[in-house]
């Protein structure tokens, strides 16, 4: 083990890059008009996103945009505008391009019954009708909410894979993440898709909760090799109560320090690696014969706002209360409100709130930053010829700062190797290309923690 007592001078506030620029800077000066007039002109390959936001009640770690409920009737109306925010859809795009990948996230999506979740995807098909035969459809299921008719619908609709939140297996740290979810629950539902044919399971887990250490998430990760999950998604806990009034339920004494949350993602990286899983991009790993895997080998890798995947240039619409949609060139968030969603749509409009254009500069920096966050690697040659720049004049003031990372990566002819230790801070090392981190003092809370 390294001596990570050192790193924790690298632990800062800094964004995890699901999307460049990220959703802070998102306004409201990218009107409704310009949004209506690029999804109009669309000419890609569609990845679609609906967010199912309901749960029954709350886990104390969660940073998700969630209504906690137990009415069905909010679910029915819930369901019924999300018709009517595809019926505008479909006047609004050309929804007969092909879409290779749809995903369902939350929230819990298994908290909808089977029969309104079969009348959602059959609407989604009706809608857009061009459904590619190798389509990645995935969902997100919470093991305390999942049925035999919601495995059997998922199934028979095509779904192919399934990501499964355990979190971590340690009674005391579900107790106080308010989140009781046994070993033997976790494995019953795993193995009913199992069962129905799914060859893609993931399953999430997060490091930095409440009294976890070494020792204990050591004996969670022993459990879920008996689980035998193709993908792993390892996240860090971002404590950020100041966004979210559950997290202020933890005594922040009990969470691990930075020192002792490297020491466990060190082991995971090498238990995983014994384990015949390789690591892709940042917290995630994969069977060496997943495409995750094939994707981070041939650089065809990318990360967006469902973590990484190898759909990469599609254009991803996002469908529900607060979903985020990626145009390539511009991001556009639904509003989180359910009011102000549900009004818009009421007035015959999509429910966009806000969003942001992205002018050269953020294209070059957003091509910069996603390579390194999810290959690790930056080829400058590529960069230079694409931008038509010189890469060591314009980002100058990036390279100064990247030098207090020296040790942690490796520049050879046009090429920037990240190196294994490097990896733990990714984030902090992408940072040094974020034009717009300078806004942020280290006392502002916007971020969580690097490490």
């Amino acid at each position: 083990m390294r001596d990570y007592k050192a790193f924790t001078r690298f632990s800062k506030a800094g964004p995890r890059y699901t999307s460049y620029p990220t959703a802070v800077e998102f306004n409201t000066s990218f009107s409704y008009d310009d949004y209506i007039s690029r999804l109009r002109s669309l000419d890609k390959e569609l990845s679609l996103y609906f967010h199912l936001p309901f749960c029954r009640s709350a886990c104390y770690f969660c940073g998700c945009n969630v209504i906690y409920t137990a009415k069905e009737e909010l679910k029915s109306r819930y369901i019924d505008f999300l018709f009517k925010e595809l019926d505008i859809l479909k006047n609004t795009i050309n929804t007969e391009q092909k879409v290779i990948q749809l995903h369902f996230g939350g929230g819990t999506p298994t908290f909808f019954s089977a029969a309104y979740l079969e009348k959602l995807i059959k609407k989604i098909k009706s809608t857009f009708t061009n459904f590619d035969e190798n389509a990645e459809l995935s969902c997100e299921i919470d093991p305390r909410f999942l049925n035999e008719e919601q495995a059997q619908l998922l199934c028979n609709e095509g779904f192919n894979r399934i990501s499964f939140g355990v979190q971590d297996f340690d009674e005391r740290v579900q107790k106080e993440i308010h989140r009781i979810q046994s070993f033997e629950l976790s494995k019953n539902a795993i193995q009913m898709m199992r069962d129905r044919g799914i060859k893609s399971i993931n399953i999430d887990l997060i490091y930095g909760l409440p009294y976890q250490n070494l020792q204990s998430f050591a004996k969670t990760l022993d459990k879920v090799m008996l689980l035998n999950p193709d993908r792993l998604a390892i996240f860090n806990y971002a404590h950020v109560p100041w966004l979210k009034k559950n997290m202020r339920k933890f005594d922040e004494s009990t969470l691990p320090s930075p020192d002792e949350k490297l020491e466990i993602l060190e082991y995971c990286e090498k238990f995983l690696t014994k384990n015949s899983y390789k690591m892709i991009g940042m917290d995630h790993f994969a069977k060496e014969d997943d495409e995750l895997f094939k994707a981070l080998k041939n650089g065809s890798l990318h990360r967006n706002f469902q973590g990484y995947t190898t759909k990469g240039g599609a254009a991803l619409i996002g469908v529900g209360l607060t979903s985020i949609g990626d145009g390539g060139n511009y991001y556009a968030q639904n509003y989180k409100d359910m009011k102000a969603y549900e009004e818009a749509i009421l007035n015959g409009k999509l429910p966009f709130e806000k969003g942001i254009v992205l002018h050269d500069d953020d294209m070059l920096r957003k091509k910069v930053i996603m390579s390194l966050m999810s290959n690790f690697y930056l080829n400058i040659k590529d960069i230079e010829d694409k931008f038509k720049i010189n890469f060591w004049q314009y980002f100058e003031d990036a390279l100064k700062q990247l030098e207090e990372y020296k040790d942690f990566y490796d520049i050879k002819d046009k090429e920037i190797f990240v190196n294994e230790t490097g990896v733990l801070l990714i984030r902090n090392i992408a940072m040094c290309f974020d034009a717009y981190m300078y806004k942020f003092s280290d006392d502002k809370k916007v971020f969580s923690k690097t490490v």
